[in-house]
């Protein structure tokens, strides 16, 4: 999919400032940034998102400033899990659809919910804090930019659920998002502070509430695992970013403990300054595409979910040959196959290993009971398939390159015995 982070390169302040009056007051002679000043890094959150986004910004002076493209890069993974895990299987921003998210400590400036309302008209956002402060300023931000309507921030008690959907008086949300404190005490985060051989690149004006938890982030997260648990499908997507790599190894081993099968990891990297982490983990079956699930060149395989695509040529073959092999093989199986030439793509759906030799022996025995008026014991098709696929045909010099696409199921071993089979009949001589 194309690449959307419109902060991809590094951002030029000269330019910055010629379009932002406020901007410019704070840029120095050398065309730099005092990071270290509160008031210039603020001015610069501000003048990106009016000059990107539309959106208009007050911020406290107490309470954190975010970096606009840190967190445009965390919505943007967001939209890309969603899009590949959408009932419509097309891997793309589907405009009608409707969309609720949960921003988990929202903060004063409720950015999570201003920028995925700026850039996707059909969503809306639950803000929740336990500050009162940040919740005051994150409703006037949100009255600011004439969001009232799709964003309802929410001030709870540290006591209460992290993801509330029954006091909400919701059924269902799409995701949840959240950027806890890294810090487990104050000692902590000043003990960080100090053990830095550089001065931290931007001034920090968070308060504790903010910055520090008990048992910090990896608690914080676990706390949210705890609740999935409980409330399953109700959300298809729990997410939160992480500001340690040590706690991305801890976040996803619980994950595995706990039974999940179906996670998603990604580096958030902007320039070569900032770097953190972000986890989602569903409890469904809607896998999402590899280079989302994936997205990552820091982390060990061992952090890594099972690949969700597989790829192999068919020697000597035409796209069209390679096409009509595949669906007379599919359709001589319980495999509900739709092949479209024009798009060269075919999308697929089974209710388990089909191709098996004690499947196919199932099946012949079937159609001889059916012959002789015996009743078969075929469930109806109305339940959640155990494994669907699409596959992707595409011309190369040495034939056709088949490329398997994994888009729902719970079982990696299907998977891989229908990536396998597919293969064998393909290429066969």
């Amino acid at each position: 999919m194309p690449d959307r982070n419109i902060y991809k390169d590094e951002l030029d302040f000269a330019v910055l400032a010629l379009q932002s009056p406020p901007f410019n007051k704070y840029l120095k002679s050398n065309g730099q940034l005092d990071f270290s000043n509160p008031e210039a890094v603020q001015q610069l959150t501000k003048s990106l998102l009016e000059r990107d986004f539309g959106l208009k910004l007050e911020l406290p002076n107490d309470r954190l400033c975010p970096p606009v493209p840190n967190r445009f890069n965390y919505i943007l993974w967001i939209q890309d899990l969603l899009d590949t895990t959408s009932d419509s299987y097309t891997d793309q921003y589907d405009p009608e659809r409707e969309v609720i998210g949960l921003d988990i400590g929202t903060g004063s400036s409720c950015i999570y919910p201003l920028l995925g309302c700026s850039q996707r008209p059909k969503w809306k956002f639950v803000a929740t804090d336990v500050d009162e402060k940040n919740i005051e300023y994150a409703r006037s931000n949100v009255i600011r930019n004439n969001l009232k309507p799709r964003i309802r921030p929410l001030r709870t008690k540290p006591t209460d659920p992290l993801i509330p959907l029954d006091a909400l008086g919701l059924e269902s949300i799409d995701f949840t998002m959240c950027n806890p404190p890294f810090y487990t005490s104050t000692a902590d985060l000043l003990s960080s502070a100090a053990a830095k051989s550089r001065p931290p690149h931007s001034a920090c004006t968070g308060a504790d509430v903010e910055m520090v938890t008990v048992g910090g982030e990896v608690a914080f997260v676990s706390r949210m695992i705890d609740e999935s648990k409980l409330l399953g499908e109700r959300c298809q997507w729990y997410t939160s970013m992480l500001g340690k790599y040590t706690s991305v190894e801890t976040i996803v081993e619980r994950l595995v403990a706990v039974g999940i099968h179906n996670w998603a990891v990604k580096d958030l990297i902007q320039g070569n300054k900032t770097r953190r982490w972000s986890v989602a983990w569903s409890w469904g079956s809607m896998r999402p595409s590899q280079s989302v699930a994936r997205g990552t060149s820091t982390l060990p395989k061992h952090l890594l979910p099972f690949p969700s695509e597989s790829t192999f040529t068919v020697n000597d073959t035409s796209v069209d040959s390679c096409a009509r092999s595949m669906s007379e093989t599919l359709h001589s199986l319980d495999v509900k196959f739709r092949y479209r030439p024009i798009l060269g793509t075919g999308l697929g759906f089974a209710d388990g290993n089909v191709w098996s030799r004690a499947a196919r022996r199932k099946k012949q025995q079937v159609r001889h009971d059916s012959t002789n008026h015996v009743a078969s014991d075929n469930e109806s098709d109305d339940s959640e398939p155990v494994f669907g696929f699409k596959v992707q045909l595409n011309y190369s010099e040495k034939g056709s390159v088949v490329l398997v696409r994994w888009i729902q199921g719970r079982d990696s071993v299907l998977f891989e015995s229908f990536c396998g089979m597919l293969k064998r009949e393909l290429t066969r001589a």
